[in-house]
């Protein structure tokens, strides 16, 4: 698939005033710094479209995105914030548990991580709280050019074997490096192969 069109919809922290839920949608959430914004750009093509910064807690709405007048993207504020005051963290995590039960037309939940560090306690729990919660998700780790081939896989492996600890079958796992562009066409024909498979429910 390639992104022709990649349009700012609107941004959001009151779910009710999210777009009409008639296409399918496709959230990325992630720890602070691990690069969500930079793969959205790197995806769309647009290296505006998703605002980047070093300041922890910056997305801080829920931001809609127009894919190829076709799908929404969605960037989602993220989780972890240690260094944020409490009634702030718990503002996000009433706004993305909102948004992951309500969005009906949510076809997948792209988890970021950073490929650079093990496995965090706190990546684990979000993680599993998804699986508890049957919601459907992908891992899309991060930053994979700062490692070595050789880092990489001992990297991905050892954060297997940790997801195994909990999971019988693990989920689709993506690798990417959004100053190479590397796992882009694979992420991007993984949601256009679900795009061709899944119809957002509309009653």
């Amino acid at each position: 698939m390639q992104i022709k069109t990649a349009e700012f919809l609107m941004s959001n922290t009151d779910l009710t005033k999210c777009p009409e839920a008639n296409l399918n949608e496709y959230a990325f959430i992630g720890r602070s710094n691990v690069g969500k914004s930079s793969l959205i750009n790197m995806l769309t093509n647009n290296a505006g479209l998703a605002k980047t910064s070093s300041t922890p807690g910056k997305t801080q709405h829920i931001n809609h995105f127009m894919i190829n007048k076709s799908w929404y993207l969605v960037d989602l504020p993220g989780y972890g914030y240690a260094k944020l005051p409490k009634t702030l963290r718990a503002k996000f995590k009433s706004m993305i548990e909102g948004y992951i039960f309500q969005r009906t037309n949510l076809v997948t939940l792209f988890v970021l991580i950073d490929s650079r560090h093990p496995a965090q306690k706190i990546d684990i729990e979000f993680i599993s709280w998804l699986g508890n919660n049957s919601v459907p998700f992908s891992l899309i780790f991060t930053k994979c050019d700062k490692l070595g081939v050789n880092n990489l896989e001992k990297s991905l492996a050892d954060y297997k074997l940790e997801l195994l600890k909990y999971w019988e079958n693990l989920p689709q796992i993506f690798v990417s490096s959004s100053v190479k562009g590397i796992g882009k066409d694979d992420i991007l024909k993984y949601i256009s192969e679900l795009n061709k498979t899944v119809k957002p429910d509309l009653d």
